[in-house]
């Protein structure tokens, strides 16, 4: 995805950039904001051919239908996911967004 971001806009850095797991492990994924944005994360999973699933709102809140081995915590402007007990299922594409201002950033 090409994104132009002005110097207002809030930067997400998310790591790390790919992961490998085996069933069972637990894994977490780190996005580090440049600024505070209070609890405005949110974190997604897409599967290649389907449209991204929201899996946590508001940085630690579980979207209905979600497992609970998915968990997220923030430290000021570290927030983190973190799998645990990860299934064949699990594998995708996870994205953080804020959604502190706009333009939403990713």
């Amino acid at each position: 995805m090409m994104m132009s971001l002005s110097s207002g806009d809030i930067i997400l850095t998310q790591t790390p950039r790919a992961q490998s797991a085996v069933q069972g492990q637990t894994v977490s994924i780190r996005c580090k904001s440049d600024r505070l944005i209070g609890d405005d994360i949110n974190w997604y999973l897409q599967k290649p051919g389907e449209a991204p699933k929201l899996l946590i709102y508001d940085t630690t809140e579980r979207q209905p239908g979600v497992p609970e081995r998915f968990r997220a915590k923030a430290e000021q402007t570290d927030f983190t996911l973190t799998i645990s007990g990860v299934q064949a299922e699990d594998a995708g594409v996870y994205y953080c967004q804020q959604h502190n201002s706009f333009p939403l950033t990713q």
